[in-house]
């Protein structure tokens, strides 16, 4: 074989003649011909054949290159598996005595999947190895220091040596990059399998040369895609040794999931002694689901447990389950002053990618929590703050898109009365709305009778509402009622005189229940320790289907009138008035007559006064009402709108300004009663002025005058008082949500995206910045997260309400008004490129106390980050610290200290 390479060597020297420009021709001591082919060259750069070979070391060298001891005739084929590839090269220097090349400044050199690039590459062909390393400057600053990478590994050192053959190197003063983690070594030793040794070095997750912290140890081997191990490591900051070593190291250098243990966290509290907290094992079970279990125990008896289970099918669906059980003692567990809490909490969130099944939806917002779980075990701040949770699993699917089919099982709680509901399961199916009279191709003028509308619904529910304290206690499910409506609406609307709209519409109900009840007076005496009872009204549940039916009929007839004020100066260009007046009326048959079979009467006392109740009392859609209705009902609605001159606008010059959304009033006449016919007047009013602040206004006004016990009765409010109105009850909220951040003050505006095309540009760029896992970790823990990309925010709310719920006292109304005042302030601020504070407060006026307040502190070290968490004031007075390592890998290399608020208890 020529040279033992002779196919590296014939490239080498077909690149001396194809770029003699750049050689110094006193290095090559034999006379070179200007005229080899171009196609031979091609040849052996793309098959590698002997024969082109041998004729290019012949036009090369001469006819007696082949007599030359050095310059064999090869017999079989190279010695390098791949073509090397050289992209760029500043100068190159051949030695054809030593059998090796020069290649200085920006040398570029690929071979398989092996790339190096540096200022000096030395190749020898005689071993099959290639040797690199930078070139000082005229300042003695090494510049081009050699990186090598094969496949995802990259190394970068002061010089390397690497053999083609064996596939070893050796390489001085390394940095390399192996998952989270860097690798500097002074020495390096790259094996055929794979694997690297290294001899005096150091891992760290800080991307400096001079890394603020690593580990230091005299021997380790890196096994590519498994794990990094050494002997026994020492922790070294800021160049300092520090008093903590450890026998071995063991670093995860596994890229996608690993399971392992999770450190807890250690500390002492002042109530439930030493603890350690969110200790446990994570699972990664396979690509599409995980499992974490992690848990807390407490010296004085205080323990938690926390299993999580994941899965994530792309474009399929993605979801997470999480379960929490904590018995929380505070004080001492033996004394009788303590306390034991129990707690749990149920999550569960399923989403279905929509592209998945278009004509199908399944969905899970699964959220149970016990009513102290976020006193004792909180997450983050918005749930400390929240009292009231909602759960809903829902399955949407339809057919043809006309007729549409939901499961939903939901449940709502409140954390402050104990209160639940429960329905399990809703089903409902509903038409789509449809004309049963129009043909499907219409010919001529539609007439009155084709704008009939129809449309069918039915709901049938299992419903439950208790207190968390009985909640799957033994006979809890008893308390559920189950019943089945169905509503047919019939509809029609017709313009009438061009302007007005007349509406006319049928409404037909019917339920389904499996019992219903009924009241009978019990005459006995019942004697109790502290009471005598003379007789009672006993309920008796009746198992039987029983269906309830009634039906209304309603119209009306509207319009809408508009009205415009010009004015040809000034910055008011117009003021436009719109008025939508509205009469309706409605009548409904009494359907508590004896005909019907709904209502009964049941004496109540020993006297044998009555009261008349229905059959359906109680139960989950009711009955059909008692007594016969006539409605007429008047409406008025008034919305007010300017238009100002705006410089801003380039189009028009002007800018609509809404003076007034809406104010409208509303009284009601009920033709089947025999007195007190008129309803109260109902005036409410709403708008937004500044685009900032709110206002809302709601009142009613009752027009018949009142008896000595403050009774209405059948005289109005004129003949007795010379009044229209006397007032029931009035309202004002105003409302400020005002937040403003650096952004605003930006000079440069941002080409405005389509909210579909903005929303997936922001998601994929935080799937490319962000691992999955890191933005769950957000999205669990919203208090964790951080935003240095604003340099200041400020979010300002203000709530204030007044209301007056009048009295008759002593023959007069007596004002009886509350007050509600509170102001709120959250934002945060970058005190320096690497600081930032946050901040939550407000302050009930009422009350005369602060709202909950805290104050964050977050400093970013590079690769370390420090928080302080404060909360001064109220229930939840605590406060925290920590120190840690960003990187996942080395998440448990960190300090911790805090006072926990329920050592205050």
């Amino acid at each position: 074989m020529l040279y033992g390479t002779s196919f590296v060597c014939y490239l080498f020297f077909g690149l001396v003649v194809l770029q003699s420009p750049l050689i110094a021709q006193d290095t090559i001591n034999s006379p070179v011909s200007d005229s080899i082919p171009t196609q031979m060259l091609d040849q052996l750069l793309e098959t590698g054949k002997t024969e082109a070979a041998d004729t290019l070391a012949f036009q090369l060298f001469g006819e007696d290159a082949g007599n030359d001891t050095l310059l064999k005739k090869p017999s079989e084929s190279f010695g390098l598996e791949n073509k090397v590839v050289y992209n760029s090269f500043e100068k190159i220097h051949f030695d054809v005595i030593n059998k090796k090349v020069f290649l200085y400044r920006n040398a570029d050199i690929t071979y398989g999947t092996i790339r190096l690039k540096a200022d000096y590459v030395e190749i020898d062909f005689a071993k099959n190895q290639v040797y690199a390393r930078g070139v000082p400057d005229s300042l003695g600053v090494l510049k081009g220091t050699p990186v090598f990478s094969e496949g995802a590994t990259e190394f970068e050192a002061e010089e390397m040596t690497y053999n083609f053959d064996t596939k070893k190197g050796v390489i001085q003063r390394v940095i390399t990059q192996e998952g989270e983690g860097y690798i500097h070594g002074e020495r390096i030793k790259k094996l055929d399998d794979e694997r690297i040794n290294v001899q005096r070095g150091s891992y760290t997750t800080c991307n400096l040369d001079h890394p603020h912290f690593e580990f230091r140890y005299s021997k380790a081997q890196v096994i590519p895609n498994n794990k990094i191990v050494s002997g026994p490591a020492w922790l070294v900051i800021e160049g300092v040794p520090v008093p903590l070593a450890i026998p071995f190291g063991l670093f995860p250098n596994k890229s996608g999931q690993r399971s392992g243990i999770i450190i807890p966290r250690y500390g002492e509290a002042e109530n439930r002694g030493f603890y350690l907290e969110r200790g446990g094992y994570y699972w990664g079970i396979n690509d599409y689901m995980d499992f974490t279990l992690t848990g807390d125990i407490f010296t004085n008896g205080s323990w938690a447990i926390r299993p999580t289970f994941r899965y994530n099918n792309r474009y399929q669906y993605n979801g997470t389950f999480d379960f929490s059980y904590a018995k929380n003692f505070t004080g001492d567990r033996d004394s009788p002053d303590s306390q034991l809490s129990t707690d749990f909490t149920v999550r569960w969130s399923h989403a279905q990618d929509p592209k998945a099944r278009p004509n199908s939806r399944f969905s899970a917002n699964v959220n149970i929590v016990s009513r102290s779980f976020n006193q004792y075990n909180l997450t983050s701040t918005d749930a400390y703050l929240s009292n009231t949770f909602q759960s809903s699993i829902a399955y949407q699917t339809n057919f043809n898109n006309n007729l549409f089919l939901t499961l939903n099982a939901s449940h709502q709680q409140n954390t402050i009365d104990g209160s639940v509901n429960i329905t399990l399961p809703t089903l409902a199916f509903n038409t789509k709305q449809f004309y049963p009279f129009r043909k499907k191709e219409q010919l001529g003028q539609v007439r009155w009778y084709e704008n009939i509308t129809m449309k069918y619904s039915m709901t049938a529910e299992n419903r439950i509402q208790t207190v968390d304290s009985l909640l799957f206690k033994p006979g809890w499910e008893d308390d559920f009622k189950t019943g089945v409506k169905h509503n047919i609406p019939i509809s029609s609307s017709v313009k009438v005189l061009k302007f007005f709209t007349l509406t006319n519409s049928i409404d037909y109900n019917e339920r389904w229940y499996p019992y219903t009840i009924r009241k009978t007076w019990n005459n006995d005496t019942i004697f109790t320790p502290n009471d005598t009872i003379y007789g009672k009204v006993e309920t008796d549940t009746v198992m039987t289907f029983a269906a309830a039916r009634d039906f209304s009929y309603s119209a009306s007839l509207n319009t809408r009138l508009y009205g415009m004020y010009q004015f040809s100066s000034g910055p008011v260009a117009a003021i436009r008035h719109v008025l939508t007046p509205s009469v309706s009326f409605s009548l409904r048959p009494d359907f508590g007559s004896e005909a019907w079979g709904y209502w009964d009467e049941v004496q109540v006392n020993q006297k044998g006064d009555s009261l008349r109740y229905s059959h359906f009392e109680g139960l989950l859609y009711g009955g059909p009402p008692d007594g016969k209705s006539g409605n007429l009902a008047f409406s008025i609605a008034n919305n007010l709108e300017a238009k100002v001159r705006s410089k801003k606008d380039t189009i028009s010059g002007l800018k609509k300004v809404i003076l007034i959304e809406n104010f409208s009033l509303s009284m009601g006449y009920d033709i089947a009663k025999d007195s007190l016919n008129w309803s109260p007047l109902t005036v409410s009013g709403r708008t937004t002025l500044f685009k900032k602040l709110s206002i809302n206004y709601s009142s009613t006004w009752d027009p018949y005058a009142v008896d000595a016990t403050g009774n209405p009765i059948n005289k109005s409010e004129w003949e007795v008082n010379r009044k229209l109105f006397h007032m029931k009850s009035t309202t004002w909220n105003f409302g400020i949500s005002y937040r403003i951040s650096s952004s605003d003050f930006d000079k440069g505006e941002k080409q405005s995206q389509p909210p579909d095309v903005a929303s997936n540009t922001e998601e994929l760029e935080l799937l490319d910045k962000y691992t999955e896992q890191e933005i769950s970790d957000v999205l669990d823990y919203p208090d964790n997260y951080v935003n240095w990309n604003n340099p200041w925010s400020l979010n300002l709310t203000y709530n204030l309400r007044f209301s007056n719920n009048p009295r008759y006292v002593a023959f007069g109304w007596k004002d009886n008004r509350t007050k509600v005042q509170a102001i709120g302030l959250t934002g945060d601020v970058n005190i320096t490129p690497k600081w930032k504070m946050g901040f939550r407060t407000g302050y009930d006026f009422e009350l005369q106390d602060f709202t909950y307040t805290t104050l964050d502190f977050y400093r970013d070290l590079h690769c370390w980050e420090m928080r302080f968490s404060w909360t001064p004031l109220g229930f939840r007075k605590s406060w925290s610290f920590g120190i840690n390592v960003k990187a996942s890998i080395l998440q448990d290399l960190k300090y911790d200290r805090k006072k926990d608020f329920r050592d205050g208890f």
